[in-house]
């Protein structure tokens, strides 16, 4: 199984929306299953340099959801951010790897370019000239790049990397 993880803000105290979709193939178009979590406390704080902080607890309680009702074993996590900034440094993904403990591989897809990321792949989908900027742990960066490009859909953003943004965001 393959999961889709990301997670919206409320203003003020509106808590959290955290999001996972999951499927079985990096070519599928629609989700086997999508799992949406509330949360009333607002996030923590953005901390410069530790916004994994903020996020973690959150994907962790999506992949011991994802991973207790799916009948398939978790394979691999895609999220919106990146796995590893400049110089190795570990980002969002690098953490969420550690805390899984290096038993699923984690893939990030970001929009826009992290200047110090040097391993970041670029990928090109549709007929969109901007990229997205892929790393990964417990997988080869260009495998992960080549999967990313292989998801389903036309445009940029692929389906399922666009269903769970929208559902963090209601």
């Amino acid at each position: 199984m393959i999961a889709c993880m990301d997670v919206g803000y409320r203003d003020g105290d509106r808590g959290v929306i955290a999001a996972c979709v999951c499927f079985a193939a990096w070519s599928d178009g629609m989700a086997a299953r999508e799992i949406t979590r509330r949360y009333r406390e607002p996030a923590a704080d953005y901390v410069p340099g530790a916004f994994w902080q903020r996020e973690l607890p959150y994907l962790l309680d999506l992949a011991g959801e994802a991973e207790t009702h799916s009948s398939a074993p978790l394979q691999a996590v895609i999220i919106d951010g990146y796995v590893w900034l400049d110089a190795g440094k570990p980002g969002l993904g690098a953490h969420l790897y550690d805390a899984l403990n290096a038993r699923v591989a984690v893939v990030g897809v970001a929009k826009t370019k992290f200047h110090g990321a040097t391993t970041a792949r670029e990928v090109r989908r549709g007929a969109s000239t901007r990229p997205l900027f892929v790393t990964a742990a417990g997988i080869e960066t260009g495998a992960a790049a080549d999967n990313v490009r292989n998801m389903h859909g036309t445009s940029r953003i692929p389906t399922l990397l666009g269903l769970v943004d929208r559902l963090s965001r209601e």
